[in-house]
């Protein structure tokens, strides 16, 4: 039995001896050698593709106060365009006050306490107490330091304009105060409609 194992291990030592006596055999060994080291040197100067992607993802576009405003006003304006008697129309919306964001922050609170005593009375009472508070800062794919944002507060709406063809029609205008102020959540007070020219 032990003469079939080394017959076996000289098969294999030859075959590999064959392969490195064989210079064709020889120059692809090297030659794959060298391509794997560049892959691994080149891998170092990509930066995967996936990383971007779910970083993009994952923060999501803001929208400033006006960009908001017009996207209501187009979100409206399709909604009233509907209604039945109401025609063509324009919305306007006007706003109380732009988006605001709540950023998390860590507070720290102390309290100090002195008593000066004199003869065992107590003559001097001090206490002082102190709060510092402190934005929780991230870093971004870039290396950038920014204020963890918790959540953002959507700006309230002052008022909203409607102007449209059916605008006289008491049973349109009631239809359109209606909507508008479900899509919104708003009080009848800020929804006016009017007739169009």
């Amino acid at each position: 039995m032990k003469e079939k194992g080394s017959v076996e291990k000289e098969g294999k030592d030859s075959l590999f001896d064959k392969l490195a006596k064989n210079e064709f055999y020889r120059k692809i060994i090297i030659a794959a050698c060298a391509v794997g080291i560049a892959l691994i040197f080149l891998s170092g100067y990509f930066k995967p593709s996936t990383s971007s992607a779910n970083t993009a993802s994952s923060s999501q576009p803001t929208l400033t106060a006006d960009q908001y405003a017009i996207q209501l006003e187009s979100s409206l304006t399709d909604i009233v365009t509907r209604i039945q008697g109401a025609g063509t129309a324009k919305v306007l919306v006007t706003l109380e006050r732009s988006t605001e964001y709540v950023y998390a922050t860590e507070e720290k609170r102390s309290n100090q306490t002195n008593e000066d005593k004199s003869g065992g009375s107590t003559t001097k009472n001090e206490e002082n107490d102190s709060t510092e508070t402190k934005y929780l800062l991230v870093k971004d794919a870039d290396g950038a330091q920014q204020a963890l944002a918790v959540t953002e507060v959507q700006p309230i709406i002052k008022g909203v304009v409607v102007v449209c063809d059916g605008g006289d029609n008491p049973a349109v205008q009631q239809n359109i105060i209606t909507a508008v102020t479900t899509a919104l959540d708003i009080t009848s007070v800020r929804v006016c409609v009017i007739k169009a020219k």
